[in-house]
């Protein structure tokens, strides 16, 4: 069945509105943390993969870092074991680290890898251990209060920090022509493995390549003001603002604080979009309003 003239404008006008965005974007290169709803729902995860495919056929160069917090979970409650936080962060003894590499190496990473494939693409699954990529160091908690005389040291197991990135591979595989999938499992001087957020992974590897943009996909629809609305178009200096006047607090924190990292360090901007909608990257991408909240320099 033919398009209608009206439906047919519908799709031309959609058609030619992206065309400055794929123009300006084209030869660069995005680095998007996919986690969330968009990692569970299959039309999501579907959308997602298709947005990937459709960046890289326009001529852009998209890096995926992803996480993988509700499978990790999920295993380890299979096997009987329960999982602990500190402060946020997942308490990884040895025996969880093996589950977190199964999980985000193995099971997530190549899921992922395969539903770009699917689509269309050519995606190449890494962790932080394949081609030297994500050097760690221990991460080091602390804890303070008024019956403690000093900090206390909390050892949280195999739960790392991003020292350095050593983004040969990565660059060797956009060269390729093909779709980075990273794992954030990187290996310590010690010959260790840890468990990285990715959101962090995701930011120090915008960073390193000097993205134009990073995109994290979360469960909300961005950074809220106090009335619940929407907030975008923030320069740096107004999210310092934002943190110290409350705005900014709790979960969103951690999240906000990559994003503003990011920026300061020559990302052209940072994106904190709604991955609970379907094509939130490309609209995002290709579209005036976006969904979601956008951090730049200034």
């Amino acid at each position: 069945m033919s398009l209608s003239k009206e439906q047919a404008q519908n799709v031309a006008d959609v058609l030619t509105s992206a065309l400055p965005y794929i123009q300006r974007f084209s030869g660069k290169t995005i680095v998007i943390k996919y986690g969330g709803n968009a990692m569970v729902d299959d039309d999501l995860k579907s959308s997602f993969a298709m947005d990937v495919v459709l960046m890289k056929l326009v001529g852009i160069n998209p890096v995926v870092v992803h996480g993988g917090g509700p499978q990790i979970a999920s295993l380890l409650q299979r096997l009987g074991k329960d999982s602990e936080f500190v402060q946020g962060m997942r308490v990884t003894d040895s025996e969880t680290m093996d589950v977190v590499e199964m999980v985000l190496g193995g099971l997530v990473n190549k899921d992922i890898v395969n539903l770009i494939n699917r689509a269309g693409g050519s995606a190449v699954g890494l962790t932080g251990k394949d081609g030297d990529l994500i050097h760690a160091r221990k991460m080091v908690i602390t804890r303070q209060g008024p019956e403690l005389e000093a900090s206390e040291i909390i050892d949280i197991g195999h739960v790392g920090e991003v020292e350095s990135i050593d983004v040969s591979v990565v660059n060797m595989l956009v060269k390729g022509n093909f779709i980075p999938v990273i794992a954030p499992i990187g290996v310590g001087k010690d010959g260790h493995s840890y468990n990285i957020n990715a959101d962090l992974v995701a930011g120090k590897v915008a960073e390193v390549v000097q993205a134009e943009k990073l995109i994290l996909l979360t469960n909300t629809r961005g950074l809220l003001d106090k009335d619940g609305g929407l907030l975008t178009g923030l320069s740096a200096e107004r999210v310092d603002e934002l943190i110290e006047n409350g705005t900014i607090h709790g979960g969103m924190l951690p999240k906000i604080a990559t994003a503003l990292e990011a920026v300061k360090a020559g990302v052209g901007t940072s994106h904190i979009i709604d991955g609970r909608v379907p094509h939130a990257v490309l609209l995002e991408l290709f579209t005036d309003e976006g969904v979601g909240t956008l951090i730049r320099r200034r």
